[in-house]
C-alpha cells in the first residue's frame, strides 16, 4: 500500500490518498469538487501478475437476494479454468462482476493485477468475452461484423480472413449472419473475441445447445488458445468437456464457493468409488439377492440386464466370483472411474443435506 498527498490544481487543497502500485484512482476535491485522476507509481505486485484473475470476498446483493456470497478464488496465468454450478448458483453474476458490467456490493476483482473498479481500462483491455447468448446484426456478413469489432478495438482489418479460417467460416464469409445455424453464430463469436489477441478469455457456456460437431470445434479452439499462452475461463453444463479441458475447476452453489481443485483431487477428496458395470443376461431389472446386503458395497442399482455397483476396487473380483458361483453368466465387465459429474452431483447433494 502506498500513501500520497495530492494537491488540487484548482484550489491547492491537499488530499490524502492510499492505493496499490500501478493503481489508477479517480479523485474529487472535497473543497472545490474539481475532478481528476492519479496513478500510483510502480506496477502491480509480482504475485498479482502470476494470477490472470483474482476474486476476493466478492458479494452481490439484489434487493432481497444475495446472488454471490463472499466468493474468493484465483485463476493462474496460462491455465484453463472451469467455473461450474447449478442454475441460479451465481455464475453469471460473478462473470458480469469480473467484466465490470455490474458493480458488486463488496469485494475486489483484479485482472492481470489491475483492479477492475479503479483501473478499468487496463483491467479490461486484454479480455475476450463470449456471452452465453451470442447475438450479431443478422443483415451483416461475418466480414462486415468483424470489421465493425476491429474498428471498435483499433485493430487492423487485415486479420479478418485469418480469423474466419481459424474458426472454419471462410466459405460463409459473405453470407448473412441471419442465415447461420446456432453453431456457426457461436464460431463467429469465437472469432470476434480473438480480435486483438487478448491474454484472458472468459467464455460463458460456449458449447451450450451445440451438436457434437460444433462442440469439437469449440473444444479444439479452446485448446489452441491455451497452447498459444492465453488463460481460458469458461462455464459449462457439459461436464465431460470441462473434465477434458480444465486444469482446475471451481464449483459454486447458492453464491458460495464449495470446492476448487483439479478433477482428480476432487474425486479423491470426496472418496467417490469407481463404478463396476456387469452385464448379466436374465436379470430383468432385479438386483441379485446375494448382493442386497453385501458388506462393502456403497451403492447398487440395476437397469434391465446391467448391474451398476459402487464399491472398493479390492471387492470387484470377490463380487464377480460370488455371482458366477451363484450360476449367473457375466457377459461383459466394465470399470468406470469417477467423473466430474459424479463429484459435482455429490458436492451439491451434500450441501443440500447440510442446509
Amino acid at each position: 500500500m502506498i500513501s500520497k498527498k495530492i494537491q488540487c490544481p484548482n484550489c491547492q487543497h491537499i488530499i490524502s490518498i492510499a492505493g496499490q502500485p500501478g493503481q489508477k484512482m479517480i479523485l474529487t476535491c472535497p473543497n472545490c469538487t474539481t475532478k481528476g485522476q492519479y496513478r500510483f507509481p510502480g506496477s502491480p505486485k509480482e504475485e498479482d501478475k502470476s494470477n490472470a484473475l483474482s476474486v476476493c470476498q466478492l458479494s452481490k446483493q439484489f434487493k432481497e437476494v444475495l446472488a454471490v456470497n463472499d466468493l474468493t478464488f484465483k485463476v493462474k496465468t496460462g491455465e484453463v479454468f472451469g467455473f461450474l454450478g447449478p442454475n441460479g448458483a451465481g455464475k453469471s453474476t460473478t462473470i458480469k462482476s469480473i467484466l465490470g458490467l455490474i458493480h458488486p456490493t463488496k469485494g475486489e476483482i483484479r485482472i492481470n493485477g489491475y483492479n477492475i473498479k479503479t483501473d478499468e481500462i487496463n483491467a479490461r483491455k486484454n479480455i475476450g468475452y463470449l456471452p452465453e447468448r451470442v447475438a450479431f446484426f443478422e443483415n451483416l456478413t461475418p466480414i462486415q461484423t468483424l470489421r465493425f469489432f476491429c474498428e471498435l478495438k483499433g485493430v487492423s482489418k487485415s486479420i479478418i480472413p485469418s480469423l474466419l479460417k481459424q474458426v472454419g467460416l471462410s466459405d460463409a464469409a459473405n453470407r448473412k449472419v441471419g442465415t447461420f445455424s446456432k453453431g456457426m453464430v457461436q464460431l463467429l463469436g469465437v472469432a470476434q473475441v480473438m480480435i486483438g489477441n487478448p491474454s484472458v478469455y472468459i467464455l460463458d457456456e460456449p458449447m451450450s445447445g451445440l451438436d457434437a460437431r460444433w462442440v469439437k470445434i469449440i473444444r479444439d479452439k479452446i485448446r489452441m488458445l491455451n497452447e498459444q499462452g492465453a488463460t481460458v475461463i469458461f462455464s459449462s453444463h457439459i461436464l465431460t468437456e470441462v473434465e477434458n479441458l480444465c486444469d482446475r475447476v471451481a464449483i459454486i452453489n447458492n453464491g458460495k464457493l464449495i470446492a476448487i481443485d483439479s478433477v482428480d483431487n476432487l474425486n479423491r477428496h470426496l472418496r467417490i468409488r469407481p463404478r463396476l458395470e456387469l452385464t448379466i443376461p436374465g436379470l430383468k431389472g432385479v438386483i441379485p439377492e446375494k448382493l442386497q446386503n453385501f458388506d462393502g458395497i456403497e451403492d447398487i442399482w440395476v437397469k434391465q440386464d446391467v448391474l451398476y455397483i459402487n464399491c472398493e476396487s479390492t471387492l470387484r473380483s470377490t463380487i464377480i466370483a460370488l455371482l458366477e458361483n451363484a450360476g449367473m453368466h457375466i457377459t461383459h465387465v466394465k470399470t468406470v472411474e469417477p467423473s466430474l459429474e459424479d463429484a459435482f452431483v455429490k458436492l451439491i447433494d451434500d450441501r443440500r443435506g447440510d442446509q
